[in-house]
């Protein structure tokens, strides 16, 4: 008995002293990462789903699942986004992925579309945009074209630009929404997939006017660009630029803007079809956030 009382004795001492002892520090890696959005400007398949952009040399949240054409439209205010274009953390570095059919059943969801290398920076921002047809083999065939946004800090104005996704040509014009179209293009001639140069202007609510190449009846009704939230404005209860930050859009100066111009769904495939799909559509995304310094909280 003497023996177990002196060795729980030593057990709980032995327990006291480590208990006591400093904690270790066990240091993390700061993760160099670059963000990078997926655009699906594919009108004539999909699976049941959509597409999945996704890195596969390593595991990291970044996958962008069931992304349909035109990346989920969604009308709010009068203004129509694209809300699932989206920038995401991404390693930096060169980095292997593939595009896969999006689809329950493996056979299809194993499908690669395209399957590429891309390297990029830490701190930058990148766009892959696949477009065009996946059933063509002409001019309009599937292509897929990845690039760095670097549009300059336009300081207290705004940057706009347009990106064409469609087979034809068009003239754009940009213009402030309580105003009307002006009669020169802002961008002439817009080619075929493609996209124009930044533009600055004032901060304002503004629209796109978007005509066939050489001028003409507007393709669409004139569509409202995101807004944003500029200092001052209150959200959810908080005050943007005092406890929280504001969404970007045309009214926040040192926010860029482009306006996506979208094809039509091929008939019978599996792209999303009827409704807005059965016409061309613009849908405006978000591709610089303005530097701005809370003054409390945020």
């Amino acid at each position: 008995m003497r023996r177990i009382v002196q060795l729980s004795m030593l057990c709980s001492v032995l327990g006291v002293a480590s208990a006591c002892s400093p904690d270790k520090t066990i240091a993390t890696e700061n993760i160099p990462t670059a963000g990078v959005r997926f655009i699906n400007a594919v009108p004539d398949t999909g699976a049941a789903f959509g597409l999945d952009f996704r890195f596969v040399d390593l595991p990291e949240s970044n996958s962008q699942f069931r992304v349909q054409f035109r990346n989920n439209p969604t009308t709010a205010g009068g203004v129509t986004a694209s809300t699932q274009v989206q920038y995401k953390n991404a390693r930096a570095g060169s980095r292997h992925f593939r595009i896969f059919l999006d689809d329950t059943l493996q056979s299809v969801a194993s499908t690669v579309l395209k399957d590429s290398t891309i390297n990029i920076e830490a701190g930058k921002l990148y766009t892959v945009l696949l477009w065009g047809r996946a059933r063509s083999t002409g001019a309009d065939k599937m292509q897929l074209k990845v690039f760095e946004e670097t549009v300059a800090d336009p300081t207290t104005n705004i940057a706009l630009r347009v990106i064409n996704a469609t087979g034809a040509a068009v003239d754009v014009r940009q213009y402030a929404a309580t105003a009307t179209p002006p009669a020169a293009a802002t961008w002439a001639n817009v080619p075929a997939y493609g996209i124009s140069n930044y533009v600055t202007t004032a901060p304002a609510q503004i629209r796109y006017n978007v005509q066939p190449a050489g001028g003409g009846a507007a393709l669409f009704s004139d569509g409202l660009a995101l807004i944003g939230n500029p200092n001052g404005t209150s959200v959810g209860g908080c005050t943007v630029g005092v406890d929280c930050e504001g969404a970007p859009g045309t009214t926040v100066a040192g926010s860029a803007i482009t306006a996506i111009i979208w094809p039509p769904s091929v008939t019978g495939t599996k792209a999303p079809q009827g409704g807005s799909f059965a016409t061309m559509q613009m849908t405006f995304i978000w591709d610089r956030r303005p530097t701005r310094a809370c003054t409390t909280l945020c």
